[in-house]
């Protein structure tokens, strides 16, 4: 299915072109560090333009095999707007949907069922101040009690106040997401979040008593991450070296 379509490039501006073609490198990058599941989970961009389209993947299509052609573009009723031959999956985008239609910042919408992540969603303390990367999650991170899976457009009113202004979700009994500002901002936020889950699933597996950090500790390493965005050195930098791996694993996302 992936290789059957042909290139949009010329259906396309030039910048919905570069939306689709980061957006299918970061599929490629959830695949290559073993994050996807399957053909679930979604990750979405909003084009560039007034009129709230958005990218999300073909439904039935690994994300190894995304690429910018096959990336489906769509309303915020998931109404498709070019018709790529490929569905998508309608429960999928409730959650997707109902972060973009409140929040003009979230650019790229990052939802994810990986192990270590949902396993720290089944935990009643949710995610622990044990490691540098949960301090940096823990300053703009939210939670979601779980209503299922998410077929009922009735659960988007909750999403939207459980999220609130927070970048980074806890979907509890289910999963992970982000909402960033960028395609870039979203891979590095949810590299932070993934390791932080990762980080506590090892050590509370080594059953030794845990040091907790502090608020203090959360709102110092806030500010030198601040800090460090402003001077450069944030997601745009690392983004850069991403796509570097990507082009040299496979540059078929590109297509």
């Amino acid at each position: 299915m992936a290789t059957a379509i042909r290139s949009i490039n010329e259906q396309v501006s030039p910048e919905e072109w570069a939306v689709r073609q980061d957006l299918a490198a970061l599929y490629r990058l959830v695949a290559m560090h073993g994050w996807d599941d399957t053909v679930f989970t979604h990750i979405t961009a909003r084009v560039p333009g007034a009129d709230h389209h958005f990218l999300i993947n073909p439904f039935g299509v690994l994300f190894e095999a995304v690429t910018a052609s096959n990336l489906v573009k769509v309303d915020l009723a998931g109404n498709k707007m070019i018709d790529t031959g490929y569905p998508i999956n309608p429960a999928g985008y409730v959650i997707h949907s109902a972060i973009h239609a409140v929040r003009e910042d979230a650019h790229c919408v990052m939802h994810l069922h990986t192990r270590a992540g949902a396993a720290v969603s089944a935990q009643k303390d949710g995610l622990l101040p044990i490691s540098q990367q949960s301090t940096l999650a823990l300053a703009s991170l939210a939670y979601h009690d779980y209503e299922g899976v998410a077929v009922d457009p009735a659960e988007k009113v909750r999403l939207q106040q459980d999220l609130g202004d927070k970048s980074m979700m806890i979907l509890r009994n289910h999963g992970t997401l982000v909402a960033a500002s960028s395609i870039a901002e979203a891979w590095l936020l949810m590299y932070v979040l993934e390791t932080a889950c990762q980080i506590q699933i090892a050590a509370q597996a080594g059953g030794a008593e845990l040091i907790m950090l502090g608020e203090d500790m959360i709102e110092r390493n806030k500010a030198v991450r601040t800090n460090a965005t402003e001077a450069g050195q944030g997601a745009d930098m690392v983004w850069r070296a991403m796509l570097d791996k990507v082009r040299r694993r496979d540059p078929s996302f590109l297509e």
